[in-house]
């Protein structure tokens, strides 16, 4: 089953080279405080190239107290691998507000995984950290979908980048036939839901469709008996957070999008191993 509004496919993937130094013009964010940072919100990484952007699947804090945002990791590329793949506290790759450049930085990139440009590639890594500004006010509320903190799948199959034992979050929403798991999925062209037929490594296929740059953005689980997206409520919908979006692939169904799983799973065995990772013990926040 699809949502009623559809988009075109997912175009291909945002490359941003990071530097060395800050992007010119960079500057720290404004003192003003209380600015709304939430799932949806489409993200650049320099004020220059508006269209190249990306977008935020889930915001919230981390065990050491640091306001994080997630989005996709392919959404930047480093051929020279001196920042992909590990943390990065130097404020080198500056985050903005697609919508509000004018603010400043909403924050810094702080981790992310090339999937495809680094040495240590992994599909099921494609994901980015962010840290953001103390200033802004994180918000579980996106245009459509409201995060209801992460999903849990008590016996389920963990995710491969899990401990032993993994937790309930580390662990993956059923797929295939026996299975009726859905996501629902908000992006620029609204918002859409479908089945998880596949969950190979922690990646999910699903109907849910996406375009070009909902790269990092939402992916809820339906609650079962909670009410679609529709006209009636405005498309709007809740549930906890499933997961982001990463790519079009070749199969069908086309539409692939990064376990929620494996993100939690991947952050606490790095931290796990090297204590103080940014990201760590991830909690979406509960803030409306």
């Amino acid at each position: 089953m699809r949502g009623r509004r559809r988009p075109g496919l997912l175009a291909g993937v945002l490359g941003v080279l990071l530097a060395a130094v800050s992007v010119p013009g960079a500057q720290a964010a404004p003192a003003e405080s209380g600015k709304r940072v939430f799932n949806s919100m489409q993200i650049v990484f320099s004020p220059d190239t508006p269209n190249a952007f990306c977008t935020i699947g889930a915001v919230g804090d981390d065990r050491y107290g640091r306001k994080i945002a997630i989005s996709a990791g392919h959404c930047m590329s480093d051929p020279t691998h001196q920042y992909a793949d590990r943390d990065i506290p130097e404020d080198v790759a500056p985050v903005y507000d697609r919508n509000d450049i004018g603010f400043g930085p909403l924050g810094h990139v702080r981790f992310f995984k090339d999937p495809e440009g680094s040495s240590t590639g992994h599909p099921t890594k494609d994901y980015m950290i962010i840290e953001l500004v103390p200033s802004v006010t994180l918000s579980s509320q996106g245009p459509y979908l409201k995060e209801t903190g992460a999903v849990e799948a008590p016996g389920g199959q963990p995710s491969p980048n899990a401990l032993n034992p993994a937790r309930d979050d580390e662990r993956l929403l059923g797929a295939g036939l026996l299975n009726t798991n859905e996501l629902v999925v908000s992006g620029q062209s609204g918002v859409h839901y479908g089945r998880i037929t596949d969950n190979a490594r922690g990646v999910y296929q699903s109907w849910a469709s996406h375009r070009s740059g909902d790269s990092g953005g939402p992916a809820v689980w339906h609650v079962p008996g909670s009410q679609y997206p529709s006209d009636a409520n405005g498309f709007q919908a809740s549930g906890p957070w499933a997961g982001i979006t990463k790519a079009v692939i070749l199969g069908v169904p086309p539409y692939a999008y990064t376990s929620s799983a494996d993100i939690l799973a991947d952050l606490r065995a790095r931290d796990t191993a090297h204590p103080g990772v940014y990201g760590a013990g991830f909690r979406v926040t509960d803030q409306p």
